[in-house]
């Protein structure tokens, strides 16, 4: 049955491929410019009454196996097939796995929580991140869901379906971005399917590779947080640190993969660096914290500004997305912005259970501290409080308290 495995000793992840396409987008930047970075990731899970500790031993074995793998010929002929990766990358990974050495997994002291941080070379540890976030939900759902109520998850999936065919518009189009906290892997796999089926030319595409490669779909992404993070460090000035992160990528990929990530200092910081060469350059922008309706009201202000018709640009919605958000969104803003919508966990773990809500964020590199400052204050993260006061003060960024945000 989808969304159950067959045995408790089935692995959970069975290819590399089973990941975001921005890792390894991602990683191409890193092997080509920051290739002796050092980093940190921490993991947190947001949910206050989760226990975690009691599959400490079932997700180390998960990780172990994960450390097996290696890229087979046709999924490296299947990377080397996309423009933007250039044949030296392409032959690092033919050579790559994860190594055990740099992850660490372990309960808690005096606590419910468990702890996993990843510490190495950069470009030896960023694949480690999606895989293990996939790997952490499946265990805890199949301990706790052992019998999942899978006709109920395709009741509401074809619920979503049906709403998606009775939208007229056939610019409205959405992708699936939830391989972190899926259900499981097959649950995936069966809402991308049912999907790609159900709403034909609305369904762009899905951000998994594994998933893209098996089902002839378009793996989509670009960046991430950690990269803009990265570059707090390993570019010239913190100042001008988004900016040197737009350069490097720019040079990587001329022209392709044109998203570029905004909220990493909060949407003002992003527009204060989004100069008129960016705007130009970039196809267009993704969100993912904050109020997504006045996010994209700056965001058009902006380009409006700098003489840009918004109409010739995307927005990337991606936070905490469900249809209907996104259809709102859509409405809003047709005719102003081309847009564009990822949804991630309200597809691929939507049976009816809480999910769980945990992310793993780098929080150092080289040695010194680096930190999101999310437009949405629950995001936060544990990272170094004076350094994040150091970042809002250079960034101009207010501090904001969650309880205001909410109001």
């Amino acid at each position: 049955m989808p969304g159950l495995p067959e045995s408790r000793h089935q692995m959970i992840i069975t290819s590399l491929l089973d990941t975001d396409l921005y890792k390894f987008t991602m990683m191409q930047v890193v092997l080509h410019h920051f290739p002796e970075a050092q980093v940190e990731y921490r993991f947190k899970c947001r949910n206050g009454d989760i226990d975690l500790r009691p599959y400490v031993d079932e997700i180390r074995q998960e990780i172990g196996d994960l450390c097996s793998l290696r890229f087979t010929p046709r999924e490296i002929d299947y990377l080397r097939s996309w423009r933007f990766f250039k044949s030296d990358f392409v032959d690092l990974l033919g050579l790559f796995h994860l190594d055990e050495r740099f992850i660490h997994v372990a309960p808690m002291p005096d606590s419910r929580e468990i702890e996993i941080w990843i510490r190495g070379p950069w470009l030896h540890t960023i694949l480690f991140e999606v895989p293990v976030l996939s790997i952490v939900s499946e265990v805890y759902n199949r301990n706790v869901h052992p019998d999942p109520d899978c006709a109920e998850g395709r009741r509401r999936l074809a619920a979503k379906i049906e709403r998606l065919n009775a939208v007229p518009d056939p610019e409205f189009r959405i992708a699936d971005y939830g391989t972190r906290r899926r259900f499981s892997h097959d649950w995936q796999q069966e809402v991308i399917v049912s999907l790609r089926d159900g709403i034909g030319g609305r369904f762009v595409g899905t951000s998994n590779v594994k998933f893209a490669l098996e089902h002839n779909l378009t793996p989509l992404g670009t960046m991430a947080h950690e990269y803009l993070q990265a570059c707090q460090a390993v570019g010239p000035r913190l100042r001008d640190s988004q900016v040197f992160a737009f350069n490097t990528w720019a040079r990587e990929y001329r022209g392709d993969l044109g998203i570029a990530l905004s909220d990493v200092c909060g949407m003002d910081a992003f527009l204060r660096d989004f100069d008129l060469f960016f705007c130009k350059l970039f196809d267009g922008v993704r969100h993912d914290s904050g109020d997504p309706f006045e996010w994209g009201e700056k965001l058009i202000a902006h380009y409006q500004r700098m003489r840009i018709d918004p109409r010739s640009k995307t927005m990337v919605f991606s936070d905490s997305l469900n249809v209907p958000l996104a259809l709102r969104l859509f409405e809003y803003f047709r005719g102003r912005s081309q847009t564009a919508f990822g949804i991630g966990t309200n597809l691929t773990n939507d049976l009816g259970y809480e999910p769980l809500s945990i992310v793993i964020k780098m929080t150092r590199c080289n040695g010194q501290p680096v930190a999101k400052i999310s437009d949405e204050p629950t995001k936060a993260m544990d990272y170094d409080p004076s350094y994040v006061a150091y970042l809002r003060e250079v960034f101009q960024v207010p501090e904001v308290s969650a309880e205001v945000a909410r109001n």
